[in-house]
């Protein structure tokens, strides 16, 4: 029928356009007068004032100061509610688990994490998620149902054909086909799961290095090497949700890793995880290596490396070989792909910082014949959650910022 709700074209719909570009353009540049949202978005004064009566009415967009520096009196001027929605982001570890709950503006307002160790579970998976949720939310002052959606990130992917999380047997208690169902039934917001390499990879894109590009690869190396594939603007997850996962990648340089899933890694894991710099480190006679998770020594080591003088030949052979050994596999991926874009995030890759970003692009320029930039990532702070928060907050906005029901 027409001039129903949702019709193209009808003024409802318009109506609703011009309500998410408006809301879209306060995400972006903050507080703006009713003068300035007319002029970015093409409305009129009159219609302008009517869109903002219309989201303040609606609880999306509350009246804050003036503009100043300017004769006569000063313009009113709005931004988004910060209240109107929160999501949440969880990244999974097997040490702990770090939660966050984001305000719809994409303010951070509450984090907590969650200690996990040991090999065994000490709570059941179900309770460890909501006893993490509930400490970030506490955190932020609000109730676990304040939170409009929430997403999970974890190595390894859940296969959407079987719900069973797979490419990730060093995560205990994760793998109960079963668990899908038990977290949906104990969490009264919905909730997708993803990679968590794959959330570096979308906060990357959002917020980071990758912004503006369509086509890019992100190499991750913190407590594994992964990968995240973007394609046309979009995550390739593969069939089972395992595209990226190049730590199972056989390459030179390594033995072949035989039943890869039983031993949780593979050759380019050994070969240039962050677990084969402490080794190549005493390979190469550098003293005073720290002790400590090997993420952590890895870092320093590599930290270490790239500030030392060009005539500290140890420290300088150390980079050298590390970034050949990344080189090697990395050359598979862009063979194949043809990235425009490369970027290097993780402890493992960015401790090394522009020297050791400088040593692989030009070790991939003889092993590959494209040659795609190599960058590193902008996003150093919790990247997975912060990815996890801007995937929940997309959908949520997308919800919320609906004015045309």
């Amino acid at each position: 029928m027409a001039g129903t709700a949702g019709t193209p074209g009808t003024p409802r719909v318009l109506r609703a356009m011009n309500d998410r570009a408006a809301l879209d353009l306060l995400l972006e540049h903050g507080p703006l007068s009713r003068t300035r949202i007319g002029k970015l978005t093409g409305l009129s004064k009159p219609t302008a004032s009517q869109l903002l009566a219309r989201l303040e009415a609606a609880g999306l967009v509350l009246a804050t100061g003036t503009t100043e520096g300017r004769p006569g009196p000063g313009a009113q001027l709005y931004e988004v509610n910060p209240a109107a929605a929160y999501a949440a982001g969880l990244d999974v570890t097997p040490e702990r688990i770090l939660a966050a709950v984001a305000d719809i503006t994409g303010r951070t307002v509450g984090r907590y994490e969650l200690p996990t160790p040991g090999r065994r579970p000490t709570a059941p998976v179900v309770q460890q998620v909501t006893d993490a949720l509930d400490g970030a939310v506490k955190a932020a002052g609000l109730a676990r149902a304040d939170v409009h959606r929430l997403v999970i990130g974890t190595p390894g992917a859940f296969d959407p054909n079987t719900g069973r999380l797979r490419y990730a047997s060093h995560l205990p208690g994760w793998h109960s086909p079963t668990l899908l169902d038990e977290l949906a039934a104990a969490l009264p917001m919905p909730f997708e799961y993803e990679n968590d390499v794959n959330l570096v990879a979308l906060a990357e894109q959002r917020l980071g290095a990758a912004r503006g590009h369509a086509d890019f690869v992100l190499l991750w190396n913190q407590e594994g090497l992964g990968a995240a594939l973007v394609l046309g603007g979009r995550l390739h997850r593969g069939f089972t949700g395992g595209a990226g996962e190049v730590g199972f990648l056989p390459v030179p340089g390594t033995p072949l890793v035989r039943q890869v899933t039983k031993a949780n890694s593979g050759g380019y894991q050994e070969l240039a995880g962050s677990q084969a710099v402490p080794k190549l480190a005493r390979e190469l006679g550098i003293t005073g290596i720290p002790q400590g998770h090997y993420t952590h020594v890895a870092a320093t080591l590599l930290e270490r490396a790239a500030a030392a003088p060009e005539d500290d030949e140890r420290h300088r052979a150390l980079l050298t070989a590390y970034a050949t050994r990344l080189a090697t596999g990395l050359a598979s991926l862009v063979s194949v792909l043809d990235p425009e874009l490369v970027v290097l995030s993780g402890t493992g890759l960015t401790s090394g910082g522009e020297a050791l970003r400088a040593l692989v692009q030009a070790e991939l320029e003889e092993l590959a014949a494209s040659r795609p930039r190599l960058v590193l990532g902008d996003v150093r702070e919790h990247p997975v959650v912060r990815g996890a928060l801007e995937s929940a907050l997309a959908t949520t906005r997308d919800e919320v910022f609906d004015t045309s029901r």
